[in-house]
């Protein structure tokens, strides 16, 4: 069995506290919440969940986000998927009823909050961070399709997947600061893209009409220099009330970054999938 490394050590450690798990459990059911919302809704003293924060952070188990003078805490359910892949199966009943609360907590509720937020460390460089989200050699490979922009502020995207080309003129970058922070509104459901998305992914007709009428949404990366790692937060939000989208773009978006970060730590990318997950296909549902 493999040894335990520092970070998953400190993953068991934040999830051992019954405290922690509910604050999880509360920004699982409501995210984005500031700490003034965190101290309402579990009726707690400041100082007190400002250091329960301190540490599900430094288990990288929440990301935050600047929203102008507020700090927003978002659960992070990378580490959570990566223990449930690479260790579940190897423990016994009672570790994995330490983590009983957490799992069902994102396995069987729907996120109610509009927008997704997902933290990964990847042992690589902004600048090669950067080239692998906007590169067509690269994104080809972990994603499964190409992006063709400038990829500068106000430029149209192109969407090349499954033999399709689509072009739209709302398809644009929104931000484009490169190695730190990249924006563009996600894509355009057209009835080519709806009807392959059907015949390859199997998407029921009803679900492709039904997100094909949402507004549209846009997806953030923020690129942050550790030195020997790059913290990379992926944010998609400006979703309405009970998307269709965004559960779809939350299953799909933790299998793209893992296969992401694990082409560019190795070489190579992820086995494919037994079963198509909505996710290497949600992202290109929309270009």
């Amino acid at each position: 069995m493999a040894a335990f490394t520092p970070e998953i050590d400190d993953v068991f450690r934040a999830l051992a506290d019954p405290t922690r798990r509910r604050l999880l459990d509360n920004l699982n059911g409501r995210s984005g919440l500031t700490l003034r919302e965190l101290c309402t809704d579990t009726g707690m003293a400041r100082q007190s969940v400002s250091k329960h924060l301190t540490v599900l952070e430094a288990a990288q188990l929440i990301t935050t986000v600047r929203r102008g003078r507020e700090k927003l805490h978002y659960l992070n359910p990378a580490p959570i998927h990566a223990i449930s892949e690479r260790w579940i199966n190897q423990y016994d009943r009672h570790r994995v009823l330490a983590l009983a609360d957490l799992k069902r907590a994102l396995e069987d509720h729907p996120v109610d909050s509009p927008s997704f937020v997902y933290t990964t460390y990847i042992k690589t460089t902004p600048q090669r961070l950067w080239q692998a989200l906007t590169e067509p050699a690269f994104t080809e490979r972990y994603w499964g399709l190409t992006l063709e922009s400038h990829w500068t502020p106000d430029s149209t995207i192109t969407l090349h997947q499954w033999g399709l080309t689509i072009a739209d003129p709302e398809q644009r970058i929104l931000e484009a600061e490169p190695y730190e922070r990249l924006s563009y509104t996600w894509h355009t459901f057209t009835p080519e893209w709806r009807e392959a998305a059907h015949e390859r992914v199997g998407f029921p007709e009803e679900f492709l009409e039904r997100i094909a009428a949402e507004p549209r949404s846009k997806v953030t990366f923020e690129i942050v220099d550790f030195g020997d790692l790059v913290k990379l937060t992926v944010i998609h939000d400006d979703f309405p009330p009970d998307s269709g989208v965004l559960p779809t773009i939350s299953q799909g978006w933790p299998h793209i970054l893992a296969n992401l970060k694990t082409m560019l730590e190795t070489g190579e990318t992820l086995p494919a999938p037994t079963a198509a997950p909505e996710a290497a296909s949600a992202p290109a549902e929309s270009s």
